[in-house]
């Protein structure tokens, strides 16, 4: 791939728009079919529709570079180990949003490169919101063609008081049992778990947990913006997010953090040892 990293955030950017278009058709007149995965989860004519958008314009714009998408289907390790370079989407984090007609969903689209996003874009269509990252360039939200730089908070670690991004739809314990005792914490709810990253490398929120499956789809645009911010992700063992490396496309535990020069060992609890 011959083009910058800053010009392939440009182009990147406007496929992400055009998808999120194609959701909104969707979202605004409530027209749309839900189906169940394998593991139950929803997917609807809306993710279809904004994955097509995706994979065709990324297509057009790389034609050697592969893609993965949460949509599709048959790729087994042997099939993308040797892949030095590829394309890694979520065409609609937030199903669940989406179907219950709430407004925070996103569209994200990551390039990885020796396995570690070095691009990532994540676009709220109701909104209009971008953030978008590359490596060595900076995070960054564009909000009404206005761009601002993304700097995570500098947690001082004698006063612990923590703004926690959480899911609706999982209860307050299932995250606070990873937080050690004796922590003030704050919590500010939102759908996509993109988004809810996002909020930490904004600023409005200093750590996000996430409990329960996701894809190296979730995390991949997210981890770049995240860790360009001055943030980090990592699993609830301490350790980095391994993209394209297993059979299996799914994450571990992980959580997302505003400082990486804080010891957060001095704040969460891992998974083996967490309070149940």
């Amino acid at each position: 791939m011959d083009r910058d990293l800053k010009e392939l955030a440009t182009e990147v950017r406007h496929i992400a728009k055009r998808a999120g278009e194609a959701i909104l058709e969707f979202f605004s007149d409530k027209d749309f079919e839900q189906f169940s995965k394998a593991d139950e989860s929803p997917v609807t004519s809306a993710d279809f529709a904004a994955n097509d958008v995706v994979i065709n314009a990324l297509k057009a714009l790389t034609p050697n570079t592969p893609i993965v998408s949460e949509e599709s289907e048959g790729l087994q390790l042997s099939d993308r180990e040797s892949w030095s370079e590829y394309w890694l989407v979520d065409p609609l984090d937030g199903t669940q949003e989406f179907v219950a007609g709430r407004p925070d969903f996103a569209v994200n689209i990551a390039l990885i490169r020796n396995n570690q996003p070095v691009l990532g874009v994540i676009h709220a269509p109701v909104t209009g919101e971008f953030y978008w990252a590359a490596k060595g360039l900076g995070a960054y939200k564009v909000k009404k063609q206005k761009q601002t730089r993304l700097e995570a908070n500098i947690i001082d670690p004698t006063k612990p008081h923590l703004i926690v991004a959480i899911s609706r739809v999982q209860t307050l314990e299932t995250i606070t049992k990873y937080i050690k005792p004796g922590i003030s914490l704050q919590f500010i709810s939102l759908g996509s778990c993109a988004l809810k990253s996002c909020l930490v490398a904004e600023g409005k929120a200093d750590i996000y947990i996430r409990v329960g499956p996701t894809g190296e789809w979730d995390t991949g645009a997210p981890q770049i913006i995240v860790e360009e911010a001055g943030g980090l992700i990592i699993d609830s063992e301490f350790e980095p997010l391994s993209y394209n490396q297993r059979e299996s496309l799914l994450n571990p535990d992980f959580f997302v953090g505003a400082d990486r020069s804080l010891d957060w060992s001095t704040v969460i609890i891992p998974h083996g040892s967490r309070r149940d």
